[in-house]
């Protein structure tokens, strides 16, 4: 199906190609429109790239991670829009520190949200994607995108909500990215046992299996598994585009390709929200609607 819209709602520049990236190129190259929306600048990101860690980066890491966020849209073959809040920062230390004043977790909801509809009653989008209520992980930026994206869902469509931005647009169905799942790389630790060979990602997935805890892994959650494995090369393509954020030698590139196209060639959703029947397990996104609503 091609022709309708898709918007993912995502913290950072580099979350949209961590995280759906390769289903966002599969959609765009079907002849859907898919935006990315980044809600922040990603200003207070660490350079995580040794090769990138050079004099002057840092002062210009702001102009520098627009450029990374362009080439990585290019990578992917979407569109990308800028809410223009400020990065918060991942707080570290205990006790942890207070948020820098301004930053994007400390921005009133109502203030968010207005800004997001703006951007769904102008895009008018039928499936927006983000994380669940954790986050994906407790960053601060990801659990108030998460909030901001479902209070946006909710508003779009009320013409009472917030008249000033735009005329109003009811999206149909919302979806959690579940792409970091230890069952994935359980998949590929067992064909490297198979092999003989040592697992390059165990610190990783014990970390993973760590922090899922009692809430178990993702998985259990997802409801919609995306086949796109022809375009994992676009996303590791728009990974690289991050040149300050993305180490080319390091994790998000340790499996190859052929293994993860043969043994996980999806990537993983929860229908959070929908305006519209479906059956679930979905393989599809846009299940459920027909080119023409709305």
């Amino acid at each position: 199906m091609s022709g309708l819209r898709l918007m993912a709602v995502h913290a950072h520049p580099d979350d949209e190609s961590s995280k759906g990236a390769a289903t966002t190129a599969r959609y765009a190259d079907e002849g859907n429109e898919v935006l990315v929306v980044t809600l922040t600048g990603g200003e207070r990101g660490s350079i995580l790239n040794p090769a990138m860690d050079t004099p002057g980066v840092l002062d210009r890491i702001e102009e520098i991670r627009r450029e990374e966020m362009a080439a990585a849209a290019a990578a992917l073959g979407v569109r990308q829009t800028w809410l223009g809040f400020v990065d918060s920062g991942l707080p570290e230390g205990d006790p942890l520190p207070s948020l820098p004043e301004g930053s994007f977790a400390l921005v009133p909801l109502e203030e968010a949200t207005e800004a997001l509809v703006r951007v769904v009653r102008e895009f008018r989008p039928h499936v927006l994607t983000t994380y669940d209520e954790n986050g994906g992980y407790p960053h601060p930026d990801h659990i108030r995108c998460h909030e901001v994206s479902i209070a946006a869902f909710e508003a779009a469509g009320d013409r009472e909500r917030f008249p000033d931005a735009g005329e109003p647009w009811t999206p149909l169905k919302l979806y959690y990215d579940h792409g970091f799942s230890h069952k994935r790389l359980e998949a590929f630790a067992d064909e490297y046992a198979k092999l003989g060979e040592p697992f390059p990602l165990q610190e990783w997935l014990d970390r993973m299996r760590q922090y899922s805890g009692s809430r178990g892994d993702t998985m259990a959650r997802v409801t919609t598994q995306i086949e796109c494995s022809k375009y994992f090369p676009q996303r590791d393509d728009a990974l690289r585009a991050h040149a300050t954020q993305i180490d080319p030698n390091g994790a998000f590139f340790a499996i190859p390709m052929e293994m993860q196209q043969r043994l996980w060639p999806t990537e993983e959703f929860e229908l959070a929200k929908t305006r519209v029947r479906t059956a679930i397990p979905e393989t599809d996104l846009f299940a459920g609607i027909v080119g023409d609503e709305q």
